[in-house]
């Protein structure tokens, strides 16, 4: 039996995720794995709730330490209840952003010491890293413009563009500072190309989890 991978998607808002994830999982299963899709902040009952109230539009009140203590507790609850348990099923996680949001949002773009963020991540996750994260790499400008053509637009997306070019520059930076882990992928190619690169990730780790 195939090991439960634990398999993270990150990106800008618009980068094309969600079609991707939809494959990821298509792929996987026919080659025998379980899998189990996710996402942050949600994936919990708790964590839905905390997500209801860090994306309404409304709160534009909200303080960033506030912010990020809301994200820290929901992603808390997806560990411990869903993250964690599947994992040692043998079931494949994939969850649409984790703690590399964390750091590029709140970090990079809100502007939040990288040290107090570890910390707190620590805390919540407890050692549960990804296997391998894909970070869909495009212009944070094209893809708000395909976001807010498709529907309409939450409390971090209606942030200004500085902001969002800056957490695309955290994630550019993290991928640099972890290269083993964070597979860059350009996603401004059609979305079949983009596959085409995914898929010989995905192939390359899973060769790598059967042979040991």
């Amino acid at each position: 039996m195939i090991r439960g991978l634990f398999i993270t998607v990150e990106g800008t808002d618009g980068s094309g995720k969600t079609t991707q994830i939809v494959r990821m999982q298509e792929h996987l299963v026919s080659l025998g794995c379980e899998v189990l899709l996710t996402r942050e902040p949600g994936g919990t009952r708790i964590s839905e709730n905390i997500r209801s109230i860090i994306l309404d539009p409304v709160y534009t009140e909200m303080s960033n330490t506030a912010e990020l203590l809301l994200y820290s507790a929901a992603r808390a609850q997806l560990v411990e209840q869903v993250i964690r348990p599947s994992i040692a099923k043998s079931i494949t996680v994939i969850c649409d952003r984790y703690i590399d949001s964390f750091y590029a949002y709140q970090g990079f773009g809100r502007g939040t010491g990288y040290e107090l963020l570890e910390k707190i991540t620590g805390i919540a996750v407890n050692g549960t890293i990804p296997d391998i994260t894909f970070f869909f790499d495009l212009d944070p400008e094209i893809g708000l413009k395909r976001r807010f053509a498709a529907t309409g637009s939450d409390r971090i997306e209606n942030e200004v563009i500085e902001f969002h070019r800056k957490v695309y520059k955290g994630y550019k930076i993290l991928a640099g500072r972890y290269p083993e882990r964070i597979r860059t992928i350009d996603a401004s190619r059609p979305a079949d190309e983009v596959w085409l690169d995914v898929r010989r990730q995905l192939d390359m780790i899973l060769g790598f989890v059967k042979s040991v």
